[in-house]
């Protein structure tokens, strides 16, 4: 039988603001991934969005939302704010495990660029309920003083030629003492904009999903 899925827009109240989403939902899902943006991407990126419609059909539900206002995203400054990005994952992380459809199931983060470093600190804060992180072209070494925190099983999957990237998340790879993969995809750039090399990054989270976030439902306390 087909897996029944739907997408819906919703809201997330953070203080005086609302932020934008987009939950996407799968019948027995075997969890939930909550994207953390890089600096000036949001809910409608297309490589974050393709790699959630593929994690649908391999049976996992995401949320994609704005981690900043249109108003608060115009001034640069915001998109490298670290802590205020991490602010706003752990709230829409609170959302999620209070919301009836999605409270029962495991979460996983998944950052890119910049929203690497707020979803490590984010799991940092919030330990064993954060099941495992990706970070695809991502900026860990911005969450450096939090590293060693991290519980969560952590894959980091960085472009070949996104050499100055690559030494960064190496260096950020040797503080974490949790179990932690670093992923190389030959032939790709930051964007992963070349053919085929966002569905290698879509094809190696879906393996570290199966493996870390499991296909049984918890409740969280």
């Amino acid at each position: 039988m087909e897996t029944e899925i739907y997408n819906k827009e919703i809201e997330i109240p953070v203080n005086s603001v609302k932020l934008k989403g987009y939950l996407r939902s799968a019948e027995n899902s075997k969890g939930i991934v909550l994207f953390s943006h890089g600096s000036g991407s949001s809910r409608l990126s297309t490589r974050n969005n393709y790699v959630a419609d593929f994690l649908l059909t391999q049976g996992f539900s995401s949320l994609l939302f704005d981690l900043l206002t249109p108003q608060e995203d115009s001034q640069y400054k915001n998109r490298f704010d670290i802590e205020l990005l991490t602010e706003r994952l752990l709230k829409a992380t609170h959302w999620i495990i209070n919301n009836k459809e999605t409270k029962a199931l495991p979460i996983a983060y998944f950052g890119a660029s910049t929203g690497a470093a707020s979803a490590l600190a984010a799991a940092s804060y919030l330990g064993k309920t954060i099941k495992t992180i990706v970070s695809r072209g991502g900026r860990p070494d911005l969450a450096m003083p939090v590293l060693d925190k991290i519980q969560s099983p952590t894959l980091l999957i960085v472009g070949g030629h996104d050499k100055d990237v690559l030494i960064l998340n190496e260096q950020a790879k040797s503080k974490m003492n949790g179990i932690c993969e670093l992923k190389i995809v030959k032939g790709a750039s930051h964007l992963f904009e070349e053919p085929g090399a966002l569905d290698i990054v879509a094809q190696q989270t879906v393996h570290w999903l199966n493996m870390y976030l499991g296909s049984k439902k918890e409740n969280h306390v």
